[in-house]
């Protein structure tokens, strides 16, 4: 007799339950055993649809990256609109929600994981929000929004470092001040937005 909820989007209600896991008890609590019960389905679901546990947390992984390429287009979109430091604040703050930080922990901290993400040099997750803001920065840079000398490369790579620093060294379920954010990415992208003006 079966058991648990019907299946319509196996993979998408695992990787809801995934996430779950993830927002309330840590990246340490995610296995597959957490993922079946959170989802409610039998425990030998999640093989059915995957070779084994990493496959799935590479899949979920993805999914985010594919959510992360779409906030990248949008993000390249709004060069030229609002402020530069207004359009990095909303990006990063919407880059290092709950989950993607879960997520950038369990791959540093997961080798066979981090295997087979890697597609070259840098952390997953991490590796492709320089790659969306070195985007962004090098669109503004051709609209004369910054200096058209910025080291976008360098830009990119400080912003997203003190971020990170600024969202995941909180207690669980707590954000940075909006304050604290806009002071960073102020310092951060002062020198290239004062010398567009020379």
């Amino acid at each position: 007799m079966p058991t648990g909820v019907h299946l319509r989007d196996v993979r998408k209600q695992l990787f809801e339950a995934a996430e779950r896991v993830l927002l309330r008890d840590g990246p340490n609590a995610l296995t597959s055993r957490a993922v079946t019960t959170e989802a409610d389905v039998a425990k030998g679901v999640l093989h059915r649809y995957f070779t084994d546990f990493d496959d799935f947390l590479a899949d979920l992984v993805r999914d985010r990256l594919a959510r992360l390429a779409d906030q990248a287009a949008l993000l390249r979109a709004a060069a030229g609109t609002r402020g530069v430091t207004e359009n990095l604040i909303d990006a990063l703050t919407e880059l290092f929600d709950p989950v993607s930080l879960a997520l950038t922990s369990l791959v540093f901290f997961r080798d066979e994981l981090r295997t087979r993400l890697r597609r070259g040099n840098g952390l997953p997750i991490l590796t492709e929000a320089r790659d969306m803001l070195k985007s962004y920065l090098s669109a503004e840079r051709e609209q004369g929004r910054i200096a058209a000398d910025a080291e976008v490369d360098s830009l990119s790579l400080s912003l997203i470092g003190a971020a990170h620093l600024l969202f995941a060294g909180r207690r669980q379920g707590t954000l940075p001040n909006d304050k604290e954010l806009e002071t960073t990415v102020t310092t951060i992208m002062a020198d290239a937005l004062q010398r567009r003006l020379l």
